[in-house]
């Protein structure tokens, strides 16, 4: 193992909105961080991240696994309408914290909601971020395939990797790769032959390769 066994409680109450999570420290960093967050019924501790997080930090990636406000707030329930742009604020706070704990390029990744709002983050933003990890992006609510939540993808200029199961009802992986057309930055789908939009981390179910699959194709697209 090339990491800490143990993630250490994170917070950074210096920022408004507070900074909350679990960090991984890499025993050999190779000097890049990556901010991971959640979905809108999680929090931090979803498996799925922190399968991802203890995978990049093996690799010698400090990963931040942390709490939006919104579940800061309050532990159960899905964010409000008026929620995002606090979400978002509160990863640019995490972002900034990061930097002061490593020299390297900072990656922002999450799943679904979490992902959803670091990528419009990126699309008011692009200097806040070196890249993009998106797993399972929300393209529309299940069932409602107009309702298409691609609106900043025009304005995401931020390399971006895409993680979607083949069984996603947030997004079919041929309207995932219609979306990507819109965005002007260097994008790549990863998918996952059979997954839903747990990508397959469901109760006790875990996909254990799928780590390693993320990093792999993480590592190439965002080579030095």
């Amino acid at each position: 193992m090339c990491a800490e066994s143990n993630p250490k409680a994170f917070t950074d109450v210096s920022a408004d909105p507070f900074v909350r999570g679990l960090l991984h420290r890499p025993i050999h960093p190779n000097g890049d961080g990556v901010v991971l967050t959640h979905g809108a019924g999680s929090n931090c501790q979803a498996p799925l991240l922190i399968a991802l997080a203890a995978t990049f930090a093996d690799a010698g990636y400090l990963v931040l696994r942390c709490d939006l406000p919104f579940r800061q707030d309050r532990p159960y329930g899905p964010p409000g309408p008026g929620d995002a742009k606090r979400d978002r604020a509160g990863l640019t706070n995490a972002v900034a914290a990061i930097k002061n704990l490593t020299t390297g390029r900072i990656f922002l990744g999450g799943h679904s909601y979490g992902g959803r709002q670091s990528s419009m983050l990126c699309a008011e933003d692009a200097a806040v971020a070196s890249g993009l990890l998106l797993l399972s992006y929300p393209l529309h609510p299940p069932r409602k395939p107009e309702q298409l939540r691609t609106q900043h993808f025009f304005n995401l200029r931020t390399p971006t990797l895409f993680v979607q199961g083949t069984h996603d009802p947030f997004g079919s992986i041929v309207e995932i790769e219609q979306a990507l057309k819109l965005i002007p930055a260097k994008t790549k789908l990863l998918t996952v032959e059979g997954a839903g939009h747990d990508l397959g981390f469901k109760g006790k179910a875990r996909r254990e390769k799928l780590s390693a699959s993320v990093l792999k194709e993480f590592q190439e697209f965002f080579i030095d």
